[in-house]
């Protein structure tokens, strides 16, 4: 079977080498280093390794599984054995989810080169493949996974197996009468691009045929004007609607006899439904297509807690490892826990647990290449400083040596602030956020009113001072003074640690680069005091939010809450997946992932009157209504705890996340024993009152009538990125990465309750 990945390859000197195989170090610790033999297979796809001894195959990985490949020393693992082999022959494999990373030693520079360079064009060449050649991939993955001969042919009895595995239960004199079709050599046995024929005839898209003909004269094609009817009509798309109808033609009608014509065949309109073009998402959302020059607190920003922590925070492993993938997830505030060291080296864990520990250098290091891979938005590190002067003094050193310029030092203007930067003004750089040594109007000589200069540990802010007390203020600037380092103290700029008394207290008080930080516990005590104080005072000032300390697993509380009232720096637990995390990936999906979402303008002016708990009272009030009618499901994955043999009941529900009264969860029925095309035709509705701060989440769910369902899929996205028609919602897996060609179909349609009540009296 040819598999598009390979299809699309040349073979280069590396992928040959690959195919060759090589003898390499499989490295799990210091004291566990055993030579395993890797190989490319030729479907370009997987790699298998063997071990040594015994020759048997100890493993296989698929490419579509691998994120990304890091040369020399940047794991842990490689680290660990750094005096034993140079960086030159060692590089990391990193996985998407929680699977483990693969640390490899090769026999020399010239062969670990080649396995990097060559993994890293057959990740790239994996990323570029549209849905159809993920589809036609995925079926080439499953066969090679089930053809246990390697001969590269399946009888019958064989593909009843597999299509088992796959999900998929059938009618058997259906199936039987569709295998012998595609079983053109008459042989009995299906060979790979059989099968695929096969696979595609047992998937043929019923609900997606019945639109296509209601929109085609012939049953056959769609002209351009007909298309032009369905875009315009179904998908909504009312701008240019002839250009763009060509344009999808173009890009995804696979016969050039109809693309000569300007016409659609149900195969191109299947492709058009199933790519990004027909994806519930608003594809013109996916670059930074927001205002990025207003002030910091004026958007919602990715934020990361003990970021440092792979698992739970009482005994979890502490890794720069949580750097990297909280900022490749476009992650832009990320917490740094740290404690004085063995010789005189700062130290980042949780302290006083169980936790690894590693060292500043690495953690900034780690950060400091990995900051602006995915955007060159700023990057805010939040100080948890727990350490002594001497090491504080380190510190800051470390951040000066290694970050250079990019770590902020100065205000950009050379003066004192009167309102925050832009993320647009801030490109490329890095702000440390923490307590500081009087203020910036010390600093440039201007008279200042400084009541609030507290602990060092930021982490007590939200219980800090009560009442104003002159004396009291002295007394803790002395002791601010003995215990912080003016060089560490010199590194905050924009992001002043301070202690919270009362918002009237802030606004009187508080300068815009001076911000606070609560525990979700006290912030969700603000969230519930009367009137919209916590929305105003985030219009014009920074507010951090992380979990309570009680949270020893590591789980982690409903972001929306504090997003409502406008708090910026929501921090969660990355490493922890659940609802929670698809809602902050959902949220920062937009706007090029780059961590910066723009608040909606009723949030964002100081005298603002929006409360969320009253949003009917709010100028411009503006509510709609939600339709979806979830019409069928494709090529669900199984739990992956569920019975080799048994097959899903899936059902699907809709919830909107929201202000409070936007809050809902609808769910269709459940469909027995089909995860494979699953058909509901059910048409759930929602009253959505804050349009600009609602979240949809689709979520697919294996029925169970004696405990929990168990989780299928999930995708979750921001209401106002939602397109109306015909869409396909591509479902991601409990730790948010992809399960291709795992969708579901849906038909969207959006009323504005205030349009239509006009209309109605007109």
């Amino acid at each position: 079977m040819t598999s598009p990945c390979s299809a699309r390859l040349q073979l280069d000197e590396n992928l040959q080498m690959m195919q060759s195989g090589s003898l390499m170090r499989k490295v799990k610790s210091r004291s566990w280093k055993k030579a395993r033999y890797f190989k490319l297979q030729e479907d370009c796809m997987t790699v298998w390794y063997k071990s040594k001894k015994t020759g048997n195959t100890k493993s296989t990985f698929s490419i579509s599984d691998v994120e990304t490949v890091r040369e020399g020393h940047q794991s842990e693992v490689l680290q660990s054995v750094s005096e034993d082999f140079p960086p030159e022959l060692c590089f990391t494999i990193v996985f998407y989810g929680r699977r483990g990373n693969l640390d490899l030693v090769a026999s020399t520079a010239e062969e670990a080169q080649c396995w990097i360079r060559g993994l890293e064009k057959l990740i790239e060449t994996v990323r570029s493949l549209d849905q159809k050649e993920l589809l036609d991939q995925w079926i080439c993955d499953w066969f090679q996974k089930a053809d246990k001969n390697r001969d590269g042919r399946m009888n019958f009895k064989e593909v009843q197996d597999l299509l088992k595995m796959m999900n998929v239960d059938m009618n058997e004199t259906h199936a039987y009468r569709l295998f012998q079709m595609a079983d053109k050599s008459e042989s009995g046995t299906l060979e790979g691009d059989e099968f695929v024929m096969f696979y595609k005839a047992l998937t043929q898209r019923d609900e997606v045929l019945k639109i296509f003909q209601d929109f085609s004269k012939d049953g056959k094609k769609l002209t351009l004007l007909e298309f032009v009817d369905f875009l315009r009509q179904e998908q909504l798309e009312v701008d240019n609607t002839e250009e763009i109808a060509m344009d999808l033609i173009a890009r995804y009608e696979p016969s050039e006899t109809a693309q000569k014509l300007h016409a659609l065949s149900i195969d191109g309109f299947l492709a058009y439904l199933c790519s990004a073009d027909g994806s519930i998402f608003n594809a013109s959302h996916l670059p930074v297509y927001q205002d990025m020059r207003q002030p910091l607190c004026h958007y919602f920003i990715s934020s990361s807690h003990n970021t440092y922590l792979m698992e739970d925070q009482i005994r979890g492993q502490s890794s720069v490892e949580g750097y990297i993938r909280a900022l490749k997830r476009g992650c832009r505030c990320v917490e740094v826990d740290t404690w004085d060291g063995p010789s005189g080296e700062p130290i980042v864990y949780h302290g006083h647990t169980f936790t690894s520990k590693i060292f500043l250098k690495d953690v900034i290091s780690a950060i400091n290449k990995y900051a602006f891979r995915v955007t060159d938005y700023p990057v805010i590190l939040s100080l948890e400083n727990h350490c002594s002067v001497e090491q504080q003094d380190t510190m800051a050193q470390i951040l000066k040596s290694i970050l250079g310029d990019k770590l902020l030092t100065s205000t950009l203007d050379g003066r004192v602030p009167t309102q925050l930067p832009s993320p647009e003004e801030l490109r490329g750089k890095i702000i440390v956020k923490g307590k500081k040594i009087g203020s910036l109007e010390d600093a440039f000589g201007e008279l200042s009113e400084d009541p609030d200069l507290g602990e060092i540990s930021e982490e007590d802010d939200g219980d800090d001072l009560e009442e104003e007390n002159q004396s009291e203020d002295k007394k803790r600037q002395k002791k601010s003074k003995e215990r912080l380092s003016q060089e560490l103290s010199d590194c905050i700029i924009y992001c002043k640690s301070v202690p919270f008394q009362s918002f009237k207290h802030s606004r009187t008080y508080h300068k815009p680069y001076e911000m606070s930080s609560f525990t979700e516990y006290k912030a969700r005590k603000l969230v519930k005091e009367p009137g919209n104080e916590f929305v105003q005072h985030n219009a014009w000032g920074l507010t951090r939010v992380y979990p309570t300390g009680l949270r020893t697993d590591s789980s982690n509380y409903n972001p929306k809450d504090m997003w409502n009232v406008g708090c910026q720096m929501v921090a969660l637990n990355f490493q922890t997946p659940g609802v929670e995390m698809d809602l902050n990936d959902g949220l920062f999906q937009q706007n090029g992932r780059c961590g910066y979402v723009l608040k909606p303008p009723f949030m964002r002016h100081v005298e603002t009157d929006f409360n969320p708990d009253e949003p009917q009272d709010s100028e411009g009030h503006s509510p709609v209504i939600l339709t979806v009618q979830v019409i069928s499901a494709q090529q669900l994955p199984k739990d992956e705890n569920s019975r080799e043999r048994s097959i899903i009941d899936p059902l699907v529900r809709v919830e909107i996340f929201g202000v409070p009264t936007d809050q809902s969860k609808q769910e269709t029925k459940y469909i027995e024993n089909n995860g494979f095309n699953p058909m509901w035709y059910e048409t759930l509705q929602f009253k959505i009152h804050v349009p600009e701060l609602a979240l949809v989440r689709f979520l697919v769910e294996d029925y169970d009538k004696t405990s929990r369902n168990d989780f299928i899929g999930q995708y979750t996205l921001p209401f106002k990125s939602i397109k109306s028609g015909y869409r396909h919602v591509h479902l991601l897996s409990k730790d948010g990465t992809k399960i291709p060609p795992a969708t579901l179909f849906v038909y969207i349609r959006i009323t504005d309750l205030a349009h239509q009540e006009h209309k109605a009296k007109g």
